[in-house]
């Protein structure tokens, strides 16, 4: 292959030609996954709230002095989901809480995938005593109740997003561990590990070079399935209280509801909001994580 020139691509322009060419080919494939593309619209459309929640709706939003409306007002049409106890505007805190909850899903999930992968592939490559070990570990984590180590972890540190970040990220390793691991194992047995390691390849450079990004597809379909797991997480515990009392999400919104006595005085547009948002966002991204996942899985993609 040369260029116009007539001279050969250098090896970069050779990488850059090959990932345009795969993201091209992942994404004519995604295309095809009809469910993902409905979630991969609806995430957008979440993403972009959250984006520009300042302009749309302006940062004293959930201010308690600064309220527009009389407390626990119906929906109405200067209030189009009502208002809460304190007279703010429902749906001006459904769009702002949007930013804590996403953030904290999403860094939730990095860190749950990044404790994973780095545990599965050191246990698959270097096994023996260590691979016991860790994989005891994880079994540990496994049969634990995830909410209830969470649980344990947001009550004992301070109430913070980080305290929330950590406490869900530390808790829902486990399972992205054990695949991760196991596909490990499999890419370690094909041919080019030991020419690699003939050739003096250390464990490093195979993990870093050869294994990683064999298990890269796996670990991109994990992470999107985990977030739904970690939003769902985050609203458990703001739920509990066990949140940051000072920043809107989605969970607090529930909390506040139940504080103020609304299921009990039928204020429906105070539970309704937050919790269809919980689970759209969830949903979308179980979607997502699926045509993701049977895009890059070879034993379940499909070519159509």
């Amino acid at each position: 292959m040369t260029t116009s020139t007539g001279t050969a691509p250098s090896p970069r322009a050779l990488a850059r030609q090959r990932r345009r060419a795969s993201v091209a080919r992942f994404w004519r494939q995604y295309r095809s996954e009809r469910a993902g593309l409905y979630g991969l619209t609806a995430l957008s459309l979440c993403a972009l709230l959250a984006l520009f929640a300042p302009v749309f709706v302006g940062s004293d939003v959930s201010s308690v002095t600064e309220a527009p409306g009389r407390p626990m007002q119906s929906p109405s049409a200067e209030f189009p989901l009502g208002t809460d106890q304190f007279g703010r505007d429902l749906l001006g805190l459904v769009i702002w809480g949007s930013r804590v909850s996403l953030l904290v899903g999403l860094l939730a999930a990095v860190l749950s995938v990044a404790i994973g992968t780095l545990i599965g592939v050191t246990a698959g490559h270097f096994k023996g005593w260590y691979a016991t070990v860790m994989m005891r570990i994880t079994d540990w984590f496994l049969v634990m109740p995830t909410l209830v180590l969470a649980i344990a972890l947001a009550t004992v540190m301070s109430r913070s997003l980080t305290t929330t970040v950590v406490a869900i990220g530390v808790t829902t390793w486990p399972t992205t561990a054990r695949l991760v691991r196991a596909q490990t194992l499999a890419v370690e047995t094909r041919p080019y590990i030991e020419r690699a390691q003939a050739l003096g390849g250390g464990h490093w450079h195979i993990m870093s070079r050869h294994v990683l990004p064999n298990v890269m597809p796996l670990v991109l379909a994990q992470t999107t399935l985990i977030i739904s797991s970690a939003i769902l997480a985050e609203a458990t515990l703001a739920f509990l209280g066990l949140g940051d009392p000072t920043v809107v999400s989605w969970g607090g919104l529930l909390q506040d509801a139940r504080e103020a006595g609304a299921v009990s005085a039928g204020d429906w547009w105070y539970l309704v909001p937050p919790g269809i948002a919980i689970a759209v966002v969830a949903l979308a991204f179980t979607l997502c994580g699926r045509a993701v996942e049977s895009v890059l899985n070879p034993r379940l993609g499909v070519s159509r």
